[in-house]
């Protein structure tokens, strides 16, 4: 198995992101949200069972666990984090924002950021990223097919998103070169039925359904890495298929209007 792939120097890290659009959305409502979410990511690895809500300025004041998870807790969290100009009242179409750590150390270490309830007209209005570990024995448990395919699915199934991602951050870069594609294809990819039905895919692409919400695309059962050619062009011919059944633009086209 692939294990630590390298671009240049740089090392291939990996993250999972959820995305939706325009949501408006309670406090409390975000954190029925994000209480769901942590539950299910618990049982994803044992990394990402604890978590502390990121302190404002970032770095100070006391740490605040966020799990296990309380309504109260995250409720009073997605309250304060409110979006707002320094000094000034709360800006409401821009919902709210909560960013978590975990106990990890250097590389071997997790943060997730969530932005909940906005109903501004942004193309992405709505957040889940979560940075995964880079190396060490949590980055070899987490960064496998079927660890990855169970946190985009906890992702799918607690915010509900248009869609979700699971991908390294130099595939990424090769998967939207020009900065314009409307979503991106990784080794997990998740999309809402609503974008539209899901086409046969080559092996050895597995396709699963999200209850009745949406399915899984999961490229390779081994690490997908940038330092495979066969990997790439796996990805490259299944975001053809995908554009060609109306689920995504091919790499490199603009967006309408």
């Amino acid at each position: 198995m692939t294990t630590h792939a390298e671009t240049g120097t740089r090392p291939e890290t990996y993250y999972a992101g959820a995305y939706w659009g325009p949501r408006r959305e309670s406090p409390e409502a975000c954190a029925q949200r994000a209480a769901a979410f942590f539950n299910m990511l618990a049982a994803c690895a044992p990394l990402l069972a604890n978590w502390n809500k990121i302190p404002k300025p970032r770095g100070k004041g006391r740490q605040t666990p966020l799990t296990p998870p309380s309504l109260p807790a995250l409720t009073e969290a997605f309250r304060r984090g409110v979006n707002r100009e320094p000094g000034g009242p709360p800006i409401e179409d821009l919902g709210f924002r909560v960013g978590a750590y975990n106990d990890g150390t250097g590389q071997d270490f997790a943060s997730v950021n969530m932005k909940c309830g906005s109903y501004a007209e942004f193309r992405i209005a709505n957040s889940c990223v979560l940075s995964l570990p880079a190396k060490g024995a949590n980055a070899e448990r987490i960064l496998t097919a079927s660890v990855l395919t169970e946190v985009v699915r906890s992702m799918a199934l607690a915010w509900e998103p248009d869609w979700a991602v699971a991908m390294s951050r130099p595939h990424r870069e090769l998967d939207d070169a020009d900065g314009k594609a409307d979503m991106w294809l990784g080794w997990v990819t998740y999309l809402s039925h609503h974008r539209g039905t899901v086409p046969p895919l080559p092996a050895p692409v597995r396709i699963e359904p999200v209850e009745d919400r949406g399915s899984l695309i999961i490229l390779t059962p081994e690490r997908f890495t940038v330092a495979n050619p066969e990997h790439i062009a796996l990805a490259r011919r299944v975001r053809e298929l995908l554009a060609q059944a109306g689920l995504m633009r091919t790499a490199g086209a603009n967006p309408p209007g």
